[in-house]
């Protein structure tokens, strides 16, 4: 099985482990594995199927983060984490744009859609 390094550190496990569930009675895969695992799937894009043998099965990772996100752990440990470090030096604005089918166009031209540019009263 091959080796990968975990991408958390046992300070930053010790940081995020009272916002994870607690297991009930049941032994369950190493928490730290599991959410490298989970950060380096998504980090890398990649699909639960193609994960890295070293962090677990796939599967433990698809359920684990479907089941945290259900719980709202991840929710809760991004607001501590934000919390901790105060208020931010400098604030980003995403300019993220959509792009407009090109069928989209001829809404307009067929009446399906009110002109946003005529004046009021002119029709």
């Amino acid at each position: 099985m091959p080796t990968l390094p975990f991408l958390l550190t046992t300070a930053q496990m010790r940081r995020l482990s009272p916002h994870v569930p607690h297991s009930h009675g049941i032994a369950r895969v190493d928490d730290r594995r599991v959410l490298s695992g989970i950060i380096y799937v998504i980090r890398h894009g990649l699909q639960w199927r193609d994960a890295p043998v070293a962090y677990g099965p796939h599967k433990t990772l698809y359920n684990r983060f479907v089941r945290w996100s259900r719980l709202g752990v991840f929710d809760r440990i991004f607001a501590a984490l934000a919390a901790e470090s105060g208020p931010p030096e400098r604030l980003m604005i995403d300019s993220t744009h959509l792009k407009a089918h090109r069928t989209a166009a001829s809404l307009l031209k067929k009446g399906l859609l009110p002109v946003a540019s005529a004046e009021p009263g002119a029709a």
